[in-house]
């Protein structure tokens, strides 16, 4: 038999148990709750920057390595899911850390209508007390979710300076204590709150469209760089699908397994250092 017809069956294959488990998850009541309970901290990390708790993250990175096992061993056997299945538990790390920066990039693209909508609640004649909780009416997603959070701190009668500085030490973002400082600056010196934050609001857009347009411009030069990185890997793994076994060949050999190694050193080499290159400095 070619090895065409090998890989074909070999992915029906995998797409068939795929939807077994499918199944099995679903006809499993007491399954389906713990893959739930699994997921829900990686769900609510993009709703609302939830930090997932020591047992919460042990159960993912459980979840992870079986996941990772199972891909590996469709691929190549247990030689590709033995190896696999220690990097399970750091891609669900990974998974959780990457979920919070986009919920805090969400805010932080945010803040100018935040600030717009803070800075109209002033003007109707609102405190700043007052203004923040009411701001999240107009606005949705994840600034909406910060700024109920701030509100309920407030309701439970935590002062607006440290309900503010607990903000900002959950965010972790240059920007957040930017409009943090705005919000607290009339405590200090006084003066007109609403126009400070409407200029802020006005700074912060400008910012980020200054920020897209560089984006923009080296967009194919980013997507260039990683497609080169990303074709050797792309061709091992059709190799192997083509040829099943092939990699389990290459890693037999010890001087193909060393050299396969260094490849892999200088591709993670040359991917950080087109992430750092192409990075867009705000």
């Amino acid at each position: 038999m070619s090895g065409a017809p090998v890989a074909l069956i070999g992915a029906l294959a995998g797409g068939l148990l795929a939807l077994a488990l499918r199944e099995a998850v679903l006809a499993s009541p007491a399954a389906a709750a713990w893959l739930r309970l699994a997921l829900e901290p990686l769900r609510r990390a993009g709703r609302e920057g939830y930090a997932p708790s020591t047992r919460e993250r042990r159960r993912l990175a459980a979840l992870g390595a079986l996941a990772a096992i199972v891909a590996g061993w469709l691929l190549g056997g247990l030689e590709v899911a033995l190896p696999l299945s220690v990097a399970g538990p750091a891609l669900a790390a990974w998974a959780i850390s990457s979920r919070r920066r986009r919920y805090r990039a969400a805010v932080e693209r945010s803040l100018p209508e935040v600030a717009t909508a803070v800075a109209d609640s002033l003007a109707a004649g609102r405190s700043l007390r007052a203004s923040l909780p009411a701001a999240a009416a107009y606005l949705d997603g994840p600034p909406a979710a910060e700024l109920a959070r701030l509100g309920a701190e407030l309701d439970l009668g935590a002062g607006t300076a440290e309900a503010v500085a607990a903000w900002r030490a959950r965010m972790r973002s240059e920007r957040v204590d930017a409009f943090a400082a705005a919000l607290l600056s009339q405590r200090l010196a006084g003066g007109d709150l609403a126009g400070l934050l409407r200029r802020f609001a006005a700074g912060a857009a400008e910012r980020d469209r200054v920020a897209e347009d560089a984006k923009s411009a080296t967009a194919q030069a980013r997507f260039t760089g990683l497609l080169v990185v990303a074709m050797p890997t792309g061709g091992a793994l059709f190799a192997e699908l083509v040829q099943p076994g092939f990699l389990a060949k290459l890693l037999a050999s010890p001087a193909s397994a060393v050299l396969l190694a260094m490849a892999a050193g200088l591709q993670v080499i040359g991917f950080v250092a087109i992430r750092r290159l192409s990075r867009v400095v705000e």
